[in-house]
This record gives structure tokens, C-alpha cells and sequence, in this order.
């Protein structure tokens, strides 16, 4: 893959596993084990890499209408955080987040992490292998919950006019999670089509029938591992205590009615993602108040129209580095 010198020197024996376009020659690239963030030279600002480790204990998005802040918080580095355009945030985040959660030890080696979602203050992320679901102001941090796919039973979606409930029968309980009716058509088919794959099934209907025999079947061989007790709730036909059932409807109504658009699928080590740039020059410079100069000029305006030309690409310029974050 070819990257920048001072990339390729930062990145010593690691592989880039990502490389996200973040606004003109700048890039977020991320590896197993950090996330660096290239500046291309800039009048305001020589060429730099900056690197932020994946070992972090609370990950944090702060969205603004053109820059969006997403803050690393660690043990003893307290915390650091680095800024990019709001349009390419959401394809930036992603990899990060599956950067974070393979480091802390939440994602399996070679684990794959297919899509993540966020509804409000619901976080989603689909994997090879599992589920994951945090609720609260941060992304991710470490009050999450995990629902392995070999400890599911059964899978089931309640319709409603505003949010449609995942229901998974996770231990002999059914787990819920609320998503907005404009997202479940994507986390639907990427959910399902992971357990079909886990369970190496074609469809819905041969997925059912595997998930009834995992739960029919009592012999210690074919029992998948049952250790995880927390988090969604199956469909069953014995409807689960009260207590049970309060809370998990209160984790599905904390994203009810609002919602994040989910970032694109990626694979740890495998991850790609679109080259977007922003295109905020043209706008700034209209605002300014130039105009070029028009036939119509008195003689001798050709020097003038000559600076005003080279005005107006150095304004370009600078308002393209201040909407990337520099």
C-alpha cells in the first residue's frame, strides 16, 4: 500500500488494516494497534502524523454541523482527542471503534467487525461473532454488553410504527434492542446474514431451525457455551419476570426515537472505506465577497485581476485546512 514517507517511518512493522480520506491529501489510517492521522503540508501547518493507541478505556464523538471531536480517554494518559470533517466522522469511526474493541480484548483475533450503528446514545456493532451494545453518552467504554452468537437460540424482530425490537434469546432470555424503523432494514439483513454465516446456513428459515436445535438439544457435546448471563433478551415461550422485562425495555428505549447513520462494514486488517473530500473552498471564498473581474474593467486591470485570482485560491486554500481541523 502506498502511503506518505513519514507514514511508512510511523508505521515501523505494523500493516495499515484502514485507510480513511479525511479531507483533501489528509488521511486516518488505522492499524491493530493505533490510529494515525496524516497531515499533508498546508499553509497553516507543516506535514505530521499523530498516533493514538487503541487501548482505551472510553471512546467519545462529539458532533458539531461541519467538525466532529472524537476523544480517546486512557488509564494514565488521561485522555486525547483529534478532529475531522462531520461528513467523513462516521466512516472514520468505525475502524477506530474496531480498533479499540480488538485491543481491549472484546473482539477474537481475526474476528471480523461488519458494521456499527448508532441510534442516539445506542451503540451497535455487528461482528463475525457477536454482538455489542452499549448504552450511554460514550461510543464505547467498559459497562458494554456482548452477546456471542454460539450462546444464541433464537431470533426475532417486533415491528412497531416508530422502532422495530431485536429480539435475541440469549442463556433462555430474551435480550431487547430498539433500533428506528428507517435503520433495522440494514441491521436486519446485517445481523442475520452473520448468524447464517456463524451457523453455516442459507437463510432465515434453515437459521431458525438451527438456533430451536442448539436449545432442544441437552447432551454436554452439543451445548455452546452458555457463561454470558446479561444483556438481550430471547423470545420465549415462558414470558421472562417482571424485573427482567423493565429492564431490559428501559436499555431498548434509550435510542427509541432517534438515529445515527451506521458505519460502513469493515474487516480488522481488511478494512477499506470511501475517498471523500470536502468541499467547502468554493462556499468560503463566495462568502468572502470576491467577484472576478469582468470584460467591462478599465484598462490596466489585468494586474489587478491577476492578484485577485491569486487572492482567491489562497483564501480556497486556507478554508479547506480550517474545515479538515487544522
Amino acid at each position: 500500500m502506498d502511503v506518505p514517507g513519514i507514514v511508512e517511518s510511523s508505521l515501523g512493522d505494523e500493516n495499515v488494516a484502514a485507510r480513511v480520506s479525511i479531507g483533501g491529501e489528509d488521511e486516518l489510517l488505522v492499524t491493530p494497534t493505533r490510529t494515525l492521522i496524516y497531515r499533508a503540508d498546508g499553509l497553516l501547518s507543516d506535514e505530521t502524523v499523530d498516533e493514538y493507541p487503541h487501548d482505551a478505556e472510553r471512546l467519545t464523538v462529539s458532533e458539531g454541523r461541519r467538525k466532529t471531536e472524537i476523544t480517546l480517554e486512557y488509564a494514565i494518559e488521561s485522555e486525547r482527542e483529534f478532529t475531522l470533517p462531520s461528513k467523513q466522522a462516521d466512516k472514520a469511526l468505525h475502524p477506530v471503534l474496531a480498533g479499540v474493541l480488538n485491543a481491549s480484548g472484546v473482539t477474537d483475533p481475526g474476528e471480523s467487525v461488519t458494521q456499527t450503528y448508532r441510534f442516539s446514545e445506542l451503540t451497535v456493532v455487528v461482528t463475525s461473532d457477536r454482538l455489542v451494545k452499549h448504552v450511554g453518552e460514550a461510543v464505547w467504554d467498559e459497562e458494554y454488553e456482548e452477546y456471542r452468537f454460539d450462546e444464541v437460540t433464537g431470533l426475532d424482530f417486533e415491528e412497531g410504527s416508530v422502532a422495530t425490537q431485536i429480539v435475541l434469546d440469549v442463556d433462555g432470555r430474551p435480550q431487547r434492542i430498539k433500533a428506528p424503523n428507517d435503520r433495522i432494514g440494514d441491521l436486519r439483513q446485517r445481523l442475520t446474514s452473520a448468524l447464517c454465516s456463524f451457523y453455516d446456513v442459507a437463510g432465515e428459515a434453515e437459521l431458525a431451525d438451527a438456533l430451536r436445535g442448539d436449545e432442544i438439544e441437552d447432551g454436554p457435546e452439543e451445548e455452546t457455551g452458555m457463561g454470558f448471563g446479561e444483556g438481550v433478551d430471547p423470545l420465549d415461550a415462558d414470558p421472562p419476570a417482571t424485573e427482567e422485562t423493565e429492564a431490559a425495555a428501559d436499555d431498548g428505549d434509550a435510542a427509541a426515537d432517534a438515529s445515527d447513520d451506521g458505519s460502513d462494514g469493515a474487516r480488522v486488517g481488511t478494512v477499506e472505506a470511501g475517498d471523500d473530500e470536502v468541499d467547502a473552498g468554493d462556499d468560503g471564498f463566495d462568502e468572502a465577497g470576491f467577484e472576478p473581474a469582468t470584460s467591462n474593467d478599465p484598462p490596466g486591470s489585468a494586474d489587478v485581476n491577476e492578484l485577485l485570482e491569486k487572492q482567491r485560491r489562497t483564501i480556497e486554500r486556507l478554508v479547506d485546512e480550517l474545515s479538515r481541523g487544522r
